[in-house]
């Protein structure tokens, strides 16, 4: 199969690879134990962070590691959100249809218990208006959370604009950081944030591992009380194994040149699909993670251009993974108000810096055939005309 199903999750690293294993082997304690063997595991966890909080450009001790993007995203939301309310500074959050599952997960749980949550929509081109975060702010606003890069679509949310309207010191600001990490430098939008989420195997570390940054000079409200794990954050024996490759991924991350390649390969995709109704959603070059392609081809849906390219050696998707099993239509398209037949339709491709160009030419051309054979416009016909 060639893989265009990166923003899901891409192949593991083979340092990092070498890394688990090796760790796995001298590196098997409990790092909270206190014997010498715990000792070596938790002198490895603590390098561990010190690495990645490099990469973040943030402080280790506000740094904590987790299951995964998911488990990050509920923590820190619920945790943050939680406290500011036991503050008395309000119970109003706001976020964005167009969100993680998870996002939305933890703020339907926070509903239950009393918070009022607004979700706002976005811009046709895919972005968060500051404006409209401006327009929904309240007296008893606690937490703003907005995803730094949609996961459908692949565009960048304006952090630093939107962190620019709200007074930092009463209303706390999350973002979803999982699709951003390692392609984007996130170290820019740190000074305007409170609480990012990162994950390890969006870039070739192992799955089952992720990480929680909170500034520490904001208080937060363990979500699950008498753990000793992270500073109590969270709990479950620390995966140092997993943490250490996850580093290992991370220190190989360079940003500047994962952007220029793939955009370059974005360009050549572009460039290879032949004349055909499609659309793709996206926003200007520079509010646009070039790795992630949201595509549509009129009067087909994308479960049939999915299966197809399967059937054809392609690995695209629909969507979100998360949304993806549960049959779901793309979120982003009824965010940016599409009608359901383009939810429907909608289909993702994403790719890596790896990605060979010769497989990205083939893609274009399967993608056409695909148009001429389901098309319901005779797109054979038009074709023959037009050429």
């Amino acid at each position: 199969m060639k893989y265009f199903d990166c923003a899901a999750t891409v192949p593991m690293d083979e340092e990092a690879i070498s890394a688990y294993v090796e760790m796995n082997k001298m590196y098997f304690g409990n790092s909270e134990s206190h014997h010498n063997i715990g000792i070596g595991a938790r002198d490895v966890l603590e390098n561990c962070r010190s690495i990645l909080a490099e990469r973040m450009g943030i402080e280790p001790r506000g740094l904590f590691f987790t299951s995964g993007g998911t488990e990050s995203n509920l923590l820190a939301i619920l945790s943050l959100a939680r406290k500011a309310r036991e503050t008395g500074k309000g119970n109003h959050i706001i976020t964005a249809e167009s969100e993680h599952n998870s996002v939305h997960s933890a703020f339907s749980f926070l509903e239950k218990e009393g918070f009022h949550v607004t979700k706002l929509k976005m811009e046709k081109d895919g972005r968060i208006s500051p404006k409209r975060v401006l327009e929904n702010l309240r007296s008893d606003t606690i937490l703003i959370s907005i995803q730094h890069v949609n996961q459908e679509i692949g565009t960048i949310q304006p952090i630093q604009e939107i962190s620019r309207l709200i007074d930092r010191n009463k209303v706390l600001f999350h973002t979803d950081c999982v699709q951003s990490f390692g392609k984007v430098d996130v170290r820019t939008i740190i000074p305007y944030v409170d609480s990012i989420t990162v994950s390890s195997h969006k870039i070739g570390g192992p799955k089952g591992v992720g990480a929680v940054y909170i500034h520490p000079d904001c208080s937060y409200e363990p979500v699950f009380p008498l753990l000793s794990q992270e500073h109590g954050f969270r709990g479950g024996t620390v995966n140092v194994p997993g943490i250490a490759a996850f580093a290992v991924a991370a220190a190989k991350t360079d940003p500047p040149s994962y952007w220029k390649e793939c955009l370059r390969k974005r360009e050549l995709f572009r460039s290879a699909l032949p004349s055909f109704p499609y659309t793709i959603y996206e926003a200007e070059q520079s509010a646009q993670l070039p790795s992630i392609i949201g595509m549509a081809m009129d009067g087909i849906e994308g479960q049939l251009v999915m299966l197809e390219c399967n059937r054809l050696g392609f690995a695209i998707s629909t969507g979100s993974a998360c949304s993806e099993s549960k049959g779901e239509g793309a979120k982003t398209m009824a965010a940016i108000g599409e009608p359901d037949a383009s939810a429907k339709q909608f289909f993702r491709i994403s790719f890596s810096h790896q990605t060979a160009d010769i497989d990205i030419i083939e893609l274009a051309k399967a993608l056409f055939g695909i148009a001429r054979k389901f098309s319901p416009g005779s797109l054979a016909q038009r074709t023959m005309v037009q050429s």
